[in-house]
């Protein structure tokens, strides 16, 4: 029985590079697959200054491949570069010195109140006693520094490093501290990575993903979570943001956007609800003065349902 190449691809497939969902293939691993008569060579090629993940990688291989029928032999080759100077391989973690947690706030769509959510969790973990830092990776739309009220320059020291600016016990980086209020950031691809590793470097993530009740939110948030997934990112749950309206006049609560679909979701993603964030006008009123209603009004529901969000997360995370 003859040996196909899809075959051999289909076993490798099996093989997910250590501390990964994916697998090697999809990785890109796989350089080249040589069949004579029943014996499978392969040639991978992989940059790691770990020689755990080659030997790993070379048993679990040839592991696959002898499952296949008709097989008679198995050699899995792998090429190992060192990884370039000061980048990260793309399947490895640096961390950044000092800092113990990133948390990434993503939603997979605009409008769902993603920075209003960053910069109210921020606040509240520091006032969990959390010592934070916010950092604001949306190169072209940037809006921390607006929502914290400065349009301080950044400075630098004498290694060339920047000095983030400090406000209500939180030190912030933001492309809006490198504009002004109209310019834009016109960057290509290569410059926004630049800029991105250069404000954040590549360091171990968990991501909370932020959606709003209706449907055409939730399907984004999916598309999120599963990215997240395929990069071995864990997703630490999700924030229900606008989950519904209490009128001041008569109290009632109105489920402008639907009402049920971040619990329904979460439970679809085996994550859990971090909390339901209402849509409040002092809120956003706190917002665009530049004051997080969390540091403005420590009474207000929706900076107990922050402090109560940041809490659960701090008992989460080791």
């Amino acid at each position: 029985m003859s040996i196909s190449e899809e075959q051999v691809k289909t076993a490798l497939k099996l093989v997910k590079y250590p501390g990964f969902t994916r697998d090697i293939v999809s990785f890109g691993l796989v350089k080249s697959i040589h069949i004579d008569n029943g014996h499978v060579k392969v040639q991978l090629a992989l940059a790691t200054n770990d020689p755990n993940i080659p030997a790993a990688i070379k048993n679990n291989a040839e592991s696959a491949l002898r499952a296949i029928e008709g097989i008679r032999s198995t050699k899995v080759l792998i090429d190992i570069h060192a990884p370039p100077a000061g980048a990260g391989t793309g399947m490895a973690t640096t961390r950044i010195p000092g800092i113990k947690h990133v948390i990434a706030v993503a939603s997979g769509k605009g409008g769902v109140g993603k920075s209003t959510v960053a910069a109210n969790l921020a606040v509240a973990l520091e006032q969990t006693g959390a010592r934070v830092g916010l950092c604001d990776c949306d190169i072209y739309g940037p809006s921390i520094s607006l929502m914290f009220g400065t349009r301080e320059r950044p400075t630098a020291t004498e290694e060339n490093k920047i000095v983030p600016i400090e406000q209500y016990g939180l030190r912030l980086m933001s492309m809006g501290f490198l504009l002004d209020d109209t310019s834009p950031a016109i960057l290509r691809g290569p410059m926004v990575t630049r800029y991105t590793q250069q404000f954040l470097r590549q360091v171990e993530w968990g991501a909370i993903i932020v959606t709003t009740p209706q449907e055409v939110a939730l399907i984004d948030a999916r598309k999120a979570a599963t990215m997240f997934d395929k990069v071995n990112v864990r997703v630490l749950g999700l924030i229900e943001n606008m989950s519904y309206f209490m009128s001041p006049s008569d109290g009632k609560r109105y489920d402008i956007f639907g009402s049920g679909g971040g619990e329904r979701e979460a439970r679809r993603l085996r994550v859990p609800l971090l909390g339901q964030i209402p849509i409040d006008i002092t809120t956003r009123e706190a917002g665009d003065r530049g004051i997080p209603i969390v540091s403005e009004d420590r009474q207000s529901p929706v900076t107990k349902e922050f402090v109560r969000i940041a809490k659960g997360l701090r008992e989460r995370l080791p």
